[in-house]
């Protein structure tokens, strides 16, 4: 049976997140994001830059919904999804995808238990507790597996893995969920320079093949420009630059830093 995604419809609109007037106030009065606006679909990849306490992890809480936005709206695949509650909520967070900083896998459990974890939100209780899934899904899980260099790991333990081989899996993971949209925490921040390009080249290929939105929530401006197809900028709560990498220049990056003797 094919893993391939299958070819969308005209009834079927693209993959996509449109975020809408996003406002996130801890505080009252003291918006940490202010009015964020911005639509990617396809197989389009946006990385999201800007300093330390600026609001980007909080954009991407408010996006998977672990935090509720204080006003706007956030849409997925065209589904308002920010009132939605309870199971109603549940199924609509099928649609989000999610790639962790620290990799969040269940360490006693094979690679292949983990993988098939992006499938928990489509199977009954009893099966996911019985570790059965259907054969659709384990056959989607050995092409992925292969695909990212860790077939011959199918059986190991996820605490026996190095930081790369643990973020492949999480990104495997988050691939098997079939989302609409896939969102990446800070996904190389903890790995060295070397893994740090082969997880950036491997996230950006599966979306691509897979036709998922990739969202990406990074420090490292030079792999965000050699990556991505689109960078968005934020400093003080709002967005400052949203363009391709090769408009992206010193003076903005000043101006989402601040200061210039970091610049080369």
């Amino acid at each position: 049976m094919s893993t391939e995604p299958q070819q969308q419809t005209t009834s079927q609109p693209p993959r996509s997140l449109r975020v809408d007037n996003l406002v996130k106030e801890y505080v009252a009065g003291k918006p940490i994001l202010s009015n964020i606006s911005f639509e990617v679909s396809g197989k389009s990849s946006v990385a999201i830059i800007g300093p330390s306490g600026t609001g980007k992890s909080t954009l991407i809480r408010c996006v998977n919904k672990l935090i509720p936005p204080t006003s706007g709206d956030i849409y997925v695949s065209g589904e308002n999804i920010t009132r939605l509650r309870g199971a109603v909520l549940r199924r609509a967070r099928r649609k989000i995808g999610m790639v962790f900083q620290e990799f969040n896998l269940v360490e006693r459990l094979t690679v292949m238990e983990n993988v098939l974890c992006g499938r928990l939100g489509y199977v009954a209780p009893w099966r996911a507790w019985l570790r059965r899934y259907p054969q659709r899904d384990i056959e989607m899980a050995f092409t992925l597996l292969e695909s990212i260099g860790l077939i011959d790991f199918v059986h190991q333990r996820a605490d026996s893995l190095s930081g790369g081989q643990r973020q492949r899996v999480g990104i495997a993971r988050a691939i098997m969920q079939e989302p609409h949209v896939l969102l990446a925490d800070e996904p190389t921040s903890s790995l060295d320079p070397k893994t740090s390009v082969e997880i950036m080249e491997l996230l950006v290929s599966l979306t691509e093949t897979h036709r998922i939105p990739l969202i990406i929530n990074i420090h490292d401006v030079e792999l965000a420009k050699r990556f991505t197809t689109r960078i968005i900028g934020i400093a003080r709560g709002g967005i400052v630059f949203d363009g391709p990498p090769a408009e992206l220049s010193n003076a903005h990056l000043k101006e989402i830093y601040g200061g210039e003797n970091w610049l080369q």
